[in-house]
This record gives structure tokens, C-alpha cells and sequence, in this order.
């Protein structure tokens, strides 16, 4: 499989499995090239032109050339400097490494990790909230972001992938929107009455049970058991964590319950505040869930070696896909 045609399945994977709907992501690109088409000459320069097609900044092929032929892949949440290490020392064992896919950013996908999130308007629109108020909200965020990504060195990563000259990609918001299309079609055909039963339907998660085993599976952070789960809304995609502000418009738009990877101290505070459940899934453990589904859609039945490090787990609901 080469290179190219693998990323471009996962970014049509991620596209169908987005939140906001197929329709949404179209017009996104539609207005992208409108913006391109506007442009100056000697400001097209600039312009990703990646953004045409993959509406995802925060994915991209960091290193490589697409016509690489795929038959191992070193899939790792994250890949930074010492699992490219991993990748050369595997190879020149003899293992067959033709790729490293990182779940979350490094390089240019890393700096522009920001641009993803307006897509959490959207989704949070979808999920009643006014969009006025959720625009002006994630627009605050949105900066605060860019802020802080705009000293960190993105590039040493990539840097170490090109001088031991192994291929490099990064697949983050199409994974996290397959774990969170995931759970939400599972809880919204569920629909489990108390906060008890979310967490078990939690942990009959294989990828879970998994992180159960060492200390890091869901839990709730706010609420007890026995409350009632109410309206559930699954808050996994989107770059980074959205604003603090956002809990008494979920609360108004009638969400009870909120399933995410991670919260932060002030962000408990608020949606204490609004008397808001929150279980917490597990950061790596949802990240391994969004990243073997997409694995699973990617490679299908193709027989392409997945080693796995840095984290993540194969954990294949397909026959016939060779793991290690």
C-alpha cells in the first residue's frame, strides 16, 4: 500500500466519521479554495495547500514521499525523538519499518494543531448549544492555543525522522473523531440510565479493559453513580480541550453527562459548578481506541505488520491484520 494512499484513506476515514457531518466538512474545503482562489500571487506561496483536500492541519505526511510502498508501519501515540531511535534500531534488526504513524502532531501539523479546533463550534452547535455563543467562546481558546504553540520547537521529530530517513506521518483529529463517533452512536443507542452504566459500558472496551489493567481506565470525576446520565455528549475531538466558559451552555442546552480524554483543574471547577457529570475515558486509552479503528478502516484485511510502542496497543476488530 503506498504511503500516499494510506494517509489519504485516513483522511477520508476521519472526514466520514466527523462530528459535524460530511456536508459541513465539504463546505469547509468548498470556502478553503475560495480563500485560495482569492489570494495574491505572491501570497499563494504561503498558503497549505494540503488544506484543499484534508480539512485536518493537525495531520499531515511530516517526512516522506508518497509512492513509498507500506508494508510495517510503527504506530505510537506519540513519536518524538526516542521512538524514531526505536524505528532505525528495529529496523536494522530487520524488522520491517517503512513508517512511523504518530497519533498525536509534531512538525507544521504540531504548529497549526489550533486550526482544528473551530470545528468544535460546530459540534457543539449540533449539540444544542447557540452557535453565537460557542463561536465567541472557542474564538478565545482558539488564540490562547496559537499562543502557546507559537514558541515550542515543532520540528525536532521531524528533523530526527529525515536524518535517519524513515517516512514519518500523523493522524490525530481522523482518530479522535473515530473514537468519539464511536462512543456517542454507542451510548446514544444504549442509552444508559445512570452513570453507573456508562461506565460499564466503558469498560466492555477491550482498548479500557486494557488501560483498567494499569491504573489509567475510566473513572468519574464529578458525579456520583447512581445520578442519572441524562443526555450524554461525547467531547473527544477537536484539537485540545475547548474553552472553560462552555458548561452552563451545555448544561442550558440540556446535556447531563460529558465523556472526554482529559480535564483540566479549572475546567472541573466550572462544570462543577454547573452540576455536570464528567466520567473521564483515559487519555491513551481513548487515543488507542480512535487510532485501531481507524487503523482497522485504513488496512482492512491488507497484510501490513503494525508494531506497536509509545503507548498504544493493536488491538485489531478485523481478521487477518498481522500485529506485534
Amino acid at each position: 500500500m503506498r504511503l500516499a494512499d494510506f494517509f489519504s484513506s485516513a483522511i477520508s476515514t476521519g472526514i466520514k466519521n466527523d462530528l459535524r457531518g460530511v456536508a459541513a466538512v465539504r463546505r469547509e474545503l468548498k470556502a478553503k479554495q475560495k480563500e485560495y482562489d482569492a489570494l495574491k500571487d505572491d501570497e499563494k506561496e504561503y498558503f497549505d495547500l494540503q488544506t484543499l483536500e484534508n480539512p485536518y492541519a493537525d495531520s499531515r505526511i511530516l517526512y516522506g514521499q508518497g509512492d513509498t510502498e507500506v508494508k510495517g508501519v510503527l504506530v505510537g501515540i506519540d513519536i518524538e525523538g526516542p521512538e524514531v531511535m526505536l524505528a532505525h534500531a528495529m529496523r536494522q534488526r530487520g524488522d520491517c519499518i517503512d513508517l512511523m504513524l504518530g497519533h498525536h502532531p509534531e512538525g507544521s501539523a504540531f504548529a497549526a494543531l489550533h486550526d482544528v479546533m473551530e470545528m468544535q463550534s460546530e459540534i457543539l452547535g449540533r449539540m444544542g448549544v447557540p452557535i453565537n455563543v460557542a463561536e465567541s467562546l472557542m474564538d478565545k481558546r482558539i488564540t490562547e492555543v496559537r499562543r502557546r504553540l507559537h514558541p515550542v520547537n515543532h520540528t525536532r521529530s521531524v528533523d530526527a525522522a529525515r536524518l535517519m530517513d524513515i517516512p514519518f506521518a500523523c493522524t490525530h483529529t481522523p482518530a479522535d473523531n473515530m473514537v468519539a463517533t464511536h462512543l456517542q452512536r454507542l451510548f446514544d443507542r444504549k442509552k444508559p440510565q445512570k452513570v453507573s452504566d456508562v461506565l460499564s459500558l466503558l469498560h466492555d472496551i477491550p482498548e479500557y479493559k486494557d488501560a483498567r489493567l494499569t491504573g489509567a481506565g475510566p473513572q468519574i470525576f464529578i458525579g456520583s453513580p447512581k445520578r442519572t446520565a441524562g443526555r450524554i455528549f461525547v467531547d473527544m475531538t477537536g484539537g485540545t480541550g475547548g474553552s472553560k466558559d462552555i458548561f452552563e451552555s451545555l448544561k442550558n442546552s440540556g446535556i447531563n453527562t460529558i465523556i472526554g480524554m482529559h480535564i483540566g483543574e479549572e475546567h472541573k471547577k466550572e462544570a462543577e459548578k454547573h452540576h455536570v457529570n464528567v466520567i473521564i475515558a483515559g487519555h491513551i486509552a481513548s487515543d488507542t481506541l480512535g487510532m485501531n479503528l481507524l487503523l482497522d478502516a485504513v488496512i482492512g484485511k491488507k497484510k501490513i505488520q503494525v508494531h506497536a510502542c509509545s503507548g498504544f496497543r493493536r488491538i485489531s476488530r478485523l481478521s487477518g491484520t498481522s500485529r506485534k
